[in-house]
């Protein structure tokens, strides 16, 4: 895969894994199942296959030191920053400026930095099926997770005809994207199939993605264009700060997926969570005791089942309580039961509102 690129999107603030997920080390650079972080466990994902020197992370500017302590093997030069976050379309379309000059037909693999995958080897032919499909037809093509259950945190793909490309991975044209519906719609869309979660990871040549934009999204265009002029010199940090901020806050499925007509999907059937909150984490650990309790720590557990408890700095007792997730980070301590895990941004926003920032 000599020709193959890999950006890791990594600016998220992961606000779902307060008290551990804070502003200055929000939830990719936390380890949640053993020592690595989730941004260093994607970067060694995609290393197994694709030359360190191809591997790209495009992360906010505030991120910078926590970023870099954590990937020192990678090259600086392909740590890319905004200066604020502008969503998803941006963010790929800064990167693939870097790229491009380097490669402009490479084909550029667009993976989150903080999802779970198991399965390494069906994840990599996944990929190479989705390689393949870039480069032969000069589509946009995205990994779709087959649904296990009526999911309704999820967007949705729902296929076409599928296509033949001499790859044991099934393949499908797509027909829409969808938000995420209600449970009703979700059953509905499991019982009738040809619908599989949005799994956020895309594959495209970086010359098909930047006429893409140029075609969709022309004003974000013109502002990578002025972007450009600047690249390898001294002028780059301040024209970037100043151009960027002027720019339009735009996913790549709203800006471009759901309105290109070249789009294709790649089925994905590795293991796969957004782990988009602290249930998730409790539900894929997999070294819970015979009670089905999930620890981090010097923790003792009295009469408590189905629970998940870190505390790996103090010690802490839970007592007649089943079902609640205890997660003690520093000065702080979140207390709540696992089916209100979804909540806890409610946590941040009240935090927020009582201008308590030392605990963010």
């Amino acid at each position: 895969m000599s020709n193959n690129y890999c950006l890791i999107m990594a600016g998220g603030s992961g606000t779902r894994f307060w008290p551990r997920s804070r502003v200055a080390k929000p939830k990719q650079y936390l380890s949640l199942f053993g020592d690595q972080s989730l941004i260093q466990e994607s970067v060694q994902r995609f290393a197994n296959f694709i030359p360190e020197e191809s591997i790209y992370v495009v992360s906010a500017k505030s991120q910078q030191a926590v970023l870099e302590s954590q990937t020192g093997n990678l090259q600086k030069k392909n740590l890319i920053y905004e200066p604020v976050g502008k969503n998803t379309l941006p963010a790929i379309g800064l990167a693939a400026l870097f790229i491009a000059e380097k490669d402009p037909d490479g084909i550029l693999i667009v993976s989150p930095s903080d999802h779970l995958i198991q399965n390494d080897e069906l994840f990599r032919q996944c990929i190479d099926s989705a390689a393949l499909i870039a480069d032969q037809k000069e589509g946009i093509v995205t990994i779709g997770i087959t649904p296990k259950h009526p999911a309704t945190g999820y967007g949705y793909v729902q296929t076409a005809e599928e296509i033949q490309i001499g790859q044991p991975i099934k393949s499908f044209s797509v027909s829409r994207f969808v938000e995420k519906p209600n449970v009703e719609v979700a059953n509905g869309y499991l019982k009738q199939g040809g619908f599989f979660w949005n799994s956020g990871i895309f594959v495209f040549k970086v010359s098909v993605f930047l006429n893409a934009v140029q075609q969709y999204a022309p004003e974000l265009f013109a502002d990578l264009m002025r972007i450009k002029e600047h690249i390898g010199k001294d002028s780059y940090e301040t024209a970037l700060d100043r151009i960027y901020r002027e720019v339009n806050s735009i996913s790549i499925d709203y800006g471009i997926l759901e309105k290109a007509s070249n789009v294709f999907l790649v089925q994905g059937d590795f293991v796969w969570n957004d782990l988009g909150s602290w249930e998730e984490v409790y539900k894929y650990d997999r070294n819970k005791d015979e009670n089905q309790n999930a620890t981090v720590g010097e923790v003792v557990l009295i009469d408590t089942q189905n629970s998940y408890v870190y505390a790996p700095n103090s010690l802490v007792a839970v007592v007649g309580m089943d079902d609640v997730i205890v997660v003690q980070e520093g000065d702080t301590i979140l207390v709540c039961k696992r089916d209100r895990a979804e909540d806890i941004k409610a946590v941040v926003g009240e935090i927020t509102k009582r201008k308590l920032d030392q605990y963010l």
